[in-house]
């Protein structure tokens, strides 16, 4: 059995309801509609045995309508199968959480909400993971600026000198080799 056969089971369960399925250097990729996303990923937790979500992201594809695409990679216990099932998102709509299916989706789907701004129905505990509460704006988004945006938060990480830096625990990028870039190698005056 590999994912291939598990596309082609799926299309026999959910027939137009998949959208398209594409096979790149022998991945396997399933799109859906937003309101049939939850579905087939139960299904494949319940019936195809995909005991684990690997990762759960998102795309901007600003510019376009819908504007993001949430992706969930999902295997199997015993690494033999792995299936991608993607679906487009608009930004006014809500992708229904998948932490009924697999708890370990849960901080995956707080981290796109936090970077991203996809909100996640039905999600225990959806909030920020990597930015602080109050925080106004989605830092993966196309449209925001690389060079961030001015804060209320204190520079912590703008300091100058790494407290660290030139200390007895901190590599040195370069050297001969491993032994002369190892902390312990050095001596400290």
């Amino acid at each position: 059995m590999s994912a291939a056969d598990d596309v082609t089971k799926l299309r026999e369960v959910f027939g137009e309801r998949i959208l398209e399925t594409v096979e790149f250097r022998e991945e396997q990729t399933v799109k859906v509609a937003l309101a049939d996303l939850h579905d087939v990923l139960a299904h494949c937790r319940e019936k195809m045995e995909y005991e684990m979500v690997l990762d759960v992201a998102s795309v901007d594809h600003m510019g376009e309508d819908p504007r993001f695409e949430i992706v969930y990679e999902i295997a199997t216990l015993d690494d033999s199968r792995h299936l991608r099932v993607k679906s487009k998102v608009a930004e006014d709509e809500e992708v229904e959480s998948a932490t009924d299916l697999w708890a370990g989706a849960n901080w995956h789907e707080r981290e796109v909400f936090d970077m991203m701004g996809i909100r996640f129905s039905k999600h225990p505990n959806l909030k920020r993971i990597l930015m602080w509460e109050g925080y106004p704006f989605y830092p993966l988004r196309k449209d925001f600026p690389l060079a961030g945006r001015p804060s209320e938060m204190p520079d912590v990480a703008n300091t100058g000198v790494a407290p660290l830096e030139g200390g007895p625990f901190v590599t040195c990028a370069g050297g001969e080799n491993t032994v002369v870039r190892e902390p312990r190698a050095r001596v400290v005056e």
